[in-house]
């Protein structure tokens, strides 16, 4: 479930203008793979809205430096882009990929406001794989209540082609990668829903062969059905790859996909800072952003 073949990252990675402050490999955990980058809009507002993103590669490749031009399509709205690395297959099986992505919101939201974000607009954004990861974060309390957090920590989870009601498992990897069988149900995203996620986007492109629109559909449906919050956008000429593709700068023009996904930002953002308030929840202002001397990408 990969974006393309490394050549075509690269690519899309050169051709990727600037604009933001870049700061490597910030540990979120003690392992290897625990790492992360942050990418700063050079002229962030305090406060900004902050994006998690989780690549893809189906749990078992994928490296944050290839994403660059995810990120850097992010800061361009005015968002603070978290790339992060999680553990892979073979040496990590379900649900340890999923508990990474706990530990990196956990970090984003104790760390992000020395970057101008604000953790009361913490949204966590995926791929394909890296979709499924946001996805079960914001479907499956249980995850982030075992960093000692919870949903209400999620402004908001946008999925581009993601993987959430695959059974029944054919591939061999597939099912080493999610068993026993007797847990395989609960892997699957879908069986999640009870209508206190919070809102999801869900962009799809209607010529993916790689993961099939019905797992958006089904998806849509089963949070409608609970009285959740869902909107799904289905793209007729994307498939699998170029509905990623689109956020890249030199190919921007072939849809509307970023335009999408900040406007979905945008609207959530404030509404749940509004709610949280509303509760009577903290939502942690942070100090004033102490930036870290600049990394060039």
């Amino acid at each position: 479930m990969s974006l393309v073949g490394r050549g075509g990252q690269y690519l899309v990675n050169a051709l990727t203008p600037g604009g933001y402050e870049r700061h490597a490999g910030l540990a979120y955990g003690e392992l290897p793979r625990q790492k992360l980058d942050v990418y700063v809009p050079e002229q962030a507002a305090d406060r900004a809205p902050v994006v998690v993103f989780f690549y893809g590669g189906r749990w078992q490749e994928g490296a944050r430096r290839l994403y660059k031009f995810v990120a850097q399509a992010l800061t361009s709205r005015g968002f603070v882009a978290i790339l992060p690395d999680y553990r892979l297959y073979p040496h990590a099986r379900f649900p340890a990929f999923v508990e990474d992505g706990a530990l990196v919101v956990k970090w984003a939201r104790e760390q992000a406001h020395r970057y101008s974000g604000d953790v009361g607009r913490l949204f966590v954004m995926g791929h394909s794989a890296g979709a499924y990861i946001a996805a079960m974060l914001a479907l499956n309390g249980e995850f982030l209540k075992a960093v000692g957090g919870s949903r209400e920590w999620l402004a908001g989870m946008i999925g581009l082609a993601g993987p959430y009601d695959f059974l029944p498992l054919e591939a061999e990897d597939l099912k080493d990668m999610f068993g026993p069988p007797s847990r395989y149900a609960e892997t699957q995203p879908i069986n999640h829903v009870d209508g206190l996620a919070p809102p999801l986007l869900l962009l799809q492109g209607l010529q993916d062969r790689t993961v099939f629109p019905k797992n958006a559909r089904n998806l849509e449906k089963a949070v409608r059905s609970r009285g959740g919050s869902v909107k799904a956008v289905y793209y007729r000429r994307k498939d699998h790859i170029n509905l990623i593709a689109a956020l890249a700068a030199p190919l921007r023009f072939t849809g509307t996909v970023l335009t999408d996904i900040a406007d979905f930002v945008r609207l959530h953002a404030d509404d749940h800072v509004a709610r949280a308030e509303a509760r009577g929840r903290d939502v942690p202002p942070g100090p004033n952003p102490v930036r870290p001397p600049r990394s060039q990408s």
